[in-house]
Formats: C-alpha cells, structure tokens, sequence
C-alpha cells in the first residue's frame, strides 16, 4: 500500500509539473515606433531592428525535416497593441495558393499563416489567429487544453469541444504577394485580449506555415503528427511581455428594418422595425460583462438541414455570436461524435429558439466569463418573451467554476436553472461536476457527474455520469469510457440526444508513414465500439466499426471499412412517411468508403459511402460533395445526401441536396447563398446575405430567406423575409 501510494504521489507531481516545450523561446520587444499594417513587411523600418524566428520543422509530409521554404516571424508590442510579422518566402511565387477570402475560411488548404497564444500561460486556454495571402481573418478560442487530435479536429462541430472558430474578435491584419512569396501584418489590441494583469508576462506561443502545393505543414515548436498546433503544452515560450491594465468597454447598437410575407391558404404581409445593443466591459483585471438588450440574431447564417433515420435528437450547433465568447467555459458533459454530443448540461440554443427552429424574442440578459480568484468563471442570465403556440416567458441562469491546474487538469462545476414564468410554471435546476488530470504528456482522465431537478421527476433517477481514460501517441491513440443517464435525467437548458441508457466506448487509432511506398504519405488501420444498453439491459445501439485510412502525398485520400451494426428497436416506429420499423432487434453489416482528392486544387470532391443492412433491410447511402472555385473570389459547395431504403415494411428514397455559394469583393465585403432541398420534410429554403463586414460581427447586412412547402406537386405554403441590418462597434476606451 506505501508503494501504491509512493507512485499516485509520483504521477501526480510529474503531471502536474510537466510544462511547454523547453527548447522553444523567443522574445517580444517594445516598439520604436508603430508599423503601417499593410502587408508590406520588409519595406517598414518599425520591423527593422526586432530579432526573428526562423527554424521551423515539418509535421506533413516529411515529419521532423526542416520546412522546404524560409519563414520569418517577429514579434513586438505597444501600448495598445500585439504586433507580429510573418515573411513566407517562396521559390515559386507563382504557385502561391489562395482558396477562399472569406473571414474564417479554412486554412490548411491553402497557403496560410497562424499563431497561437496562451496569454495565462496555463496550457489550458488559448487564442489562434491566421491568415492566407489574401489577407484574410481567422481567429479562434482554445479551451481544455487543445488536445484534440488532428483528425477529429477536421470532423468538430459546435463550440464547445475545445476549439470554438465561430469566434470573432476585434483585430487587424493585412497580407501582401511578391517575387519573394508573401507577407503578413498582425496588429491584436490588448482589450480583445485576456491575461493575468499588468507588467512584464511570459506568454504561451507557437507558429504554423502552410504550403498548399506541397501539402506542407511547418511549425516553430514542433507538433507530433497526431496533434494540431492547437495544443498549448506543446507551444513554445513568448518572453519579455509588458501588458498594459485590462480595460474595456465597447457598445454595438444595431437597427434593422423586416418584411414579411406568407402565402397560404390566406396571404399576408408585414413590416417591422427594430433597434437594440449589445456592449461589452471589462470588469477588474480578469473579467469581462457582456451585456445585450433586445438581442437580434438576423444576420446568422441558416442552420443546414439534417436527415433523420433514427429515433434519437438531432443536434444543430450554435453560431450566434453572443453565446460564442468562450462559449467552451460552459461546456460540460459528454462529447459524443462528429455529428454531436450525447449530452450537454448547458447548450445555449435552448435560448431564443422554439421547438422546430421557431424564433424566440430574447428581452436581453448578461454574461459574465474571465478569471477571479484564481478559478474561471462564467455566469449567465437571460430573459425570453412568450411566443402564443410556441412557449411561455422564460428566464434561464447558469453559474461555472473552474479550477485550472498545470498539465492540461482542471475540477469544476456548474449549475443551471431555468424558471418557466407561464401560468402553470416550474423550475428545472441542473447540477454538475467535471474534472481531467493530464498525466505525463500523452494520457488523460475525463470525468462528469450530473444531476437534474424536475417537478414530477424522481430524484433518484435523475442522474449522468462518465469516466473515459485516453492516451494519444504518435503511432497509437487509445480511449475507453463508460457513460450511464438515469431514466429521469431530464437537463432542460441542456441537450440530450439519448435517455435511459449505458454506453461503453473504445477505440484504438493507429498512425504509420512508410518510407516511399507508392506516394503513400500515411496510413491510419482503427477499430471503434459503441454500444448503448437501456438500464434493464436491453441492448439498444452497438456499433463496430472497423476501417483504415489511406492518405497519399498527392492530398488524395481513400478510407476503407466496415461497420457492424446492431439496432434493438423497443416500439415501433416510422422512418419515412408511411414505412414502420417494427420492434425487434437487428443485426446488420454495411461496407464504407470515403473518397476525398486535393482540396488545394480549385475542383476537389469528397464522398462518404454506405452500402449494407439497415433495420433488416438493404440501405445504399451516398454522400457526394463537389467544391469548385474560380480564382479567389468564387467559392462553391455541391453536395447531396441520398439514402435509397428497402425495407419490410415498404421502400423509400431520402434527398438532401445543398448549395453553398460564395463571392467576396474582399475579405470584409462578401455575398453568400445557402440553398436546400430536403426531401423529407418536402421543404425548398434559400438564405441570402450580402455582408459589409465593419469588425467582430458587425456592419451592414442584408439578408433574404425563403422556403416553400410542399405539399405534392403544389406549393403548400411559401414564407419570405429581407432584412436589412446595421450594427455598429464604438470603442468607448479608444
């Protein structure tokens, strides 16, 4: 028992004291005077004199080779800024690859630049900004560590599992092409920001180079190929950082104008207008207060529409940008897969959105999110109007603490309550614990508890928890976990796409790079099991999938697999309209394919494809997508979802086909178009924005939606809406 003892303290210590990478550090020095953010580095005396970095090492394709192409960084500061310079030098400036010139576009496939910043230095939380040769914005909040790895950071979806790029935050860059290659300015003000305080501070930092043509990925602090340079302890160290006091407080009044119109069976139409604001302060050295009153949401893109063939909740992720702020702070539960969580405790769409997408007016409300006593903390109250058919008037609190430690481990807590104001009202409260301890570099310990209060609801049966252990090598990433959710766990202010269940989960995910076989950068052999059992020890989902994954220099790649699926269906229910699964259990296999050629070329195609049992039928599911874009400014998205079913009980064919187009003046001035057709809801829709992007999600927008319903041949109904929105940032402390 001493022994066993001796070591918990052993392992403890040493994952608790493991840091950033020690080899790697560089400096920032104070500027002598201000640079012109224009892109034009080498021909501005302010970068003249401040020291650089240079030595930057492959992941992809020749992992652990220097990078084939000169890249020069240098960093500085003023009072009011974060200055930093990147020279991308380029023997073939002619092949210089820009895909897209929209804020946030993707940039691992096209020549890009980005950095990383861990302001606390506590390899927990963290800031991405980048850019292309085009000079566009990207930016990006890091929580718990970033320890996703590089192939599930291509499948994430929402904001809350550790990478939120639907953040946007105030900022400038600028980016110039020339004989050399291309150049990049960043200037970050200190207010868009958080760190520990005034003074001098050694921040977290590491720098990424892609290029395109090669399929090039170059970092400054090494990254192992099963990490992203999103992870923070991996980063470099920043020295010589004199920060000014926080301080902050900017205000973002909006007024828009509406237009209606509904042909029905009667016809109508309707014009509003509206007006509100959203502000942000700094409060003390560590927090930040958003404010929002008569919070509007017009400009958001429309959501993509799903197919549904299961009996389980379809998760839809948040893009308004009020909840996104660390939206990761408020992230506990269950991650889940790539198309959702299995739970959530706090999933802020609860707020401002109806049953069916329907919109709710949110009277406005505050968030509170920063550092206070060494814990982070984030608060939130909001208050929503009464919709006649849609919900009563409600009022939703969330509270969270969070203690980081060193090493990726952190213990917190949270609770929900949301009090339902109408006539027959009640509260549902929602309680939880979650905690991860990092030990050494490559493992983890996840683990969440949970529990709900609810009218009517036994307590005891009220409850969530998870345990999952992982570890990530470079040839081998490992993870079991074991989830239970009692019968009436029921988080309102929450997502939950399954009840009543148990869930064990496993997978090992292997890495291999041979040395020139047949242009064969990489191949990746896996296994993964899920399998969900009702509390009685039903067995209502197991899932075994089995696949390799073969990625070619050439940016080509195939993936080649199998799943064997088992279904136990409880009660009947319809899949299609008119087609019924009857209960039983089935036991099926399906063979899978995916298909991806090189996004870097200006045509490039994916497709995911199923073909085997389904319900104790045959199901042929194909998921084709078509990118095409002319030169920088036109990008486009073709794809379909086609299921063609044949069952016991009838057969059946499913469509989803979307459009997505996009054409940018510049990187601030775009117009885009979402185009759907789903077959199962027999619905057409179009979202329609043309955006005059001022900063951080603000300036002039116009916006046209429509959708037309279907009944037959004939149009049911038809729904058409343009909006007209300005919003404005005053920096009051500027």
């Amino acid at each position: 028992m001493k022994n066993l003892a001796k070591w918990c303290v052993s392992v403890l210590l040493y994952s608790f004291c493991f840091g950033q990478n020690p080899d790697y550090f560089t400096n920032a020095v104070k500027a002598q005077s201000d640079p012109v953010i224009d892109g034009d580095v080498l021909n501005d005396p302010a970068w003249e004199k401040i020291p650089t970095t240079e030595t930057f090492t492959q992941k992809a394709p020749d992992e652990g080779e220097p990078g084939t192409e000169r890249t020069v960084v240098k960093v500085m500061y003023s009072d009011e800024f974060f200055y930093l310079s990147a020279v991308c030098y380029d023997t073939d400036s002619d092949g210089i690859i820009i895909s897209d010139t929209r804020r946030d576009a993707p940039l691992n496939n096209t020549d890009s630049f980005m950095f990383l910043l861990d302001t606390f230095k506590d390899y927990q939380n963290g800031y991405v900004f980048g850019t292309n040769a085009a000079g566009i914005e990207y930016d990006a909040q890091i929580t718990g560590g970033g320890e996703q790895s590089s192939m599930m950071a291509r499948f994430s979806i929402g904001t809350g599992g550790g990478f939120n790029v639907n953040w946007d935050a105030a900022w400038q860059v600028s980016a110039q092409i020339g004989d050399f290659g291309w150049s990049a300015e960043f200037a970050i003000p200190f207010k868009t920001l958080r760190y520990k305080g005034d003074g001098e501070q050694a921040w977290g930092i590491n720098f990424q180079r892609v290029v395109a043509r090669k399929q090039e990925e170059t970092h400054w602090a090494p990254i192992s190929r099963q990490f992203t340079m999103n992870r923070l302890i991996s980063a470099g160290t920043l020295n010589g950082m004199v920060t000014p006091p926080p301080r902050n407080l900017k205000l973002m009044p909006y007024v828009l104008g509406q237009q209606n119109r509904i042909e029905a069976e009667e016809f109508s139409t309707s014009s509003t207008g509206d007006f509100g604001m959203d502000a942000k302060v700094g409060v003390g050295s560590g927090l930040t207060l958003d404010l929002t009153y008569n919070t509007d949401f017009a400009q958001v893109e429309a959501d993509e529409q799903q197919i549904n063939l299961d009996r389980f909740s379809l998760f839809f992720p948040e893009k308004r940008a009020f909840f996104l702020e660390n939206a990761g702070l408020f992230s506990v539960g269950e991650g889940g897969s790539f198309w959702g969580p299995d739970i959530e405790m706090f999933f802020s769409r609860r707020i401002g959105i109806g049953e069916g997408g329907a919109r709710v007016p949110i009277l406005g409300g505050g968030r509170i999110t920063g550092s206070f006593a060494g814990m982070k903390v984030g608060a939130l109250s909001m208050r929503t109007d009464a919709v006649e058919d849609v919900t009563e008037e409600n009022h939703y609190s969330v509270m969270r603490l969070k203690k980081e430690l060193p090493n990726r481990t952190y213990f917190g807590g949270m609770v929900t309550d949301l009090n339902h104001l109408g006539q027959d009202g009640y509260t549902n409260r929602g309680y939880a614990l979650d905690g991860q301890l990092g030990i050494g570099e490559l493992s983890q310990i996840v683990a969440f508890a949970g529990i709900t209060d609810t009218p009517g609801l036994e307590k005891d049966k009220a409850y969530a928890y998870r345990l999952q252990v992982s570890r990530n090598t470079k040839q081998v990433s490992s993870v079991l976990s074991y989830s239970e959710v009692g019968s009436d766990f029921n988080p309102e202010m929450g997502f939950i796409k399954r009840e009543n269940y148990r869930k064990w989960n496993g997978r090992i995910f292997t890495r291999f790079r041979p040395d020139n076989m047949f242009g064969l950068l990489e191949f990746r052999p896996h296994v993964n099991y899920d399998g969900y059992w009702k509390l009685d020890g039903f067995q209502e989902s197991g899932r075994w999938h089995i696949d390799t994954h073969w990625e070619f220099r050439s940016g080509f790649e195939i993936h080649t697999g199998m799943n064997l699926v088992k279904e136990g269906v409880m009660q009947d229910f319809e899949i299609a309209s008119g087609v019924i699964v009857p209960a039983s259990t089935y036991d099926d296999k399906e063979a899978q394919i995916m298909i991806m050629t090189n996004r870097t070329k200006a045509i490039s195609f994916m497709s995911m494809n199923r073909i085997g049992g389904f319900f104790g039928g045959n199901r042929i599911n194909l998921t084709p997508t078509l990118n095409i874009r002319f030169g920088d400014k036109f990008t486009s998205e073709l794809s379909s979802q086609y299921n063609e079913v044949s069952l016991e009980g009838g057969d059946f064919i499913t469509n989803l086909i979307r459009a997505r187009l996009t054409y940018s003046f510049s990187p601030r001035i775009y117009i885009q178009s979402l185009l759907q057709y789903n077959s199962q809801s027999d619905e057409w829709s179009m979202n329609w924005r043309f955006i005059w992007q001022q900063s951080a999600g603000t300036g002039l927008y116009l916006v046209y939606n429509e959708t037309q319903d279907y009944d037959g041949i004939p149009i049911h109904d038809q729904t058409r809406s343009i909006v007209v929105k300005f919003s404005y940032l005053f920096d009051a402390l500027n």
